[in-house]
């Protein structure tokens, strides 16, 4: 009998512990790799002001984030490199669609620290390795690869591919000379030691990069993360997009 008891405990604790939601002020982002400066200085601000709140942060290929959230790991926030890997979770109704908003823009690039003359789309052709986020999940991955078709370069380039597993990644592999150069964003090559901007994508070869932002369905009882959420449509967030290099419009 006591020991029908304990277990009758036991199991009473584990359902309850089971019932509690994530810890009091805890908001998990799960955000494209590309923003990472912004949202931990813009998280670190928040948190400046509402001392209550803890930043979750997690970055990543789009693709790979909206897999995980799909899979159930804990997020409040996504934001993505595309509206692609927005629309995927908001066809599974794991996104709040009447919370979507635009949070920034950018541009595509190349940038490396080769020797050779690298100055346009064309010049892709004379180089050994190129680097480039895999185009499955990582949207600048996509936006290359959609640019080289649309130049008419895929034969040239054939066989050069190095495939990263997000734009970070690529960014690296130009630093250490890896590569000859990698299709990274524009505030990526802002911020690269080695690797320099060689030149910029016209914007007509691929569709213009655009990070759109949601809350998800699991953060509807989630008032920080709701706050936040609004935070970053504000002033600050926009001054903050604007030193890291992002477009607003």
């Amino acid at each position: 009998m006591l020991q029908s008891i304990k277990r009758s405990a036991t199991l009473l604790l584990l359902l309850l512990f089971a019932a509690v939601p994530a810890m009091a002020g805890e908001v998990n982002l799960s955000v494209a790799a590309s923003l990472k400066e912004v949202i931990s200085e813009l998280a670190a601000k928040y948190e400046k002001a509402h001392p209550g709140t803890v930043f979750v942060k997690n970055f990543g290929a789009s693709g790979a984030l909206a897999g995980q959230i799909e899979n159930g790991a804990p997020a409040d926030l996504f934001i993505a490199a595309n509206n692609e890997w927005m629309d995927y979770l908001k066809g599974k109704s794991l996104v709040d669609r009447n919370t979507e908003k635009t949070f920034a823009y950018n541009a595509l690039v190349f940038a490396g620290s080769t020797n050779k003359k690298v100055t346009s789309m064309r010049d892709l052709a004379k180089l050994d390795k190129i680097a480039i986020g895999s185009p499955k999940s990582v949207p600048a991955g996509e936006y290359a690869t959609t640019a080289i078709r649309n130049a008419g370069l895929e034969q040239q380039v054939q066989g050069k591919l190095v495939m990263a597993k997000d734009v970070r990644e690529c960014l690296m592999y130009a630093e250490l000379s890896e590569v000859d150069g990698s299709f990274v964003y524009r505030t990526d090559a802002l911020q690269g030691k080695k690797a320099k901007l060689l030149f910029t994508v016209p914007q007509q070869l691929y569709p213009r990069v655009v990070y759109p932002m949601a809350l998800t369905v699991k953060a509807a009882s989630n008032s920080d993360a709701k706050g936040f959420f609004t935070y970053l449509k504000g002033r600050e967030a926009k001054s903050v997009l604007q030193k890291y290099g992002f477009l607003l419009k």
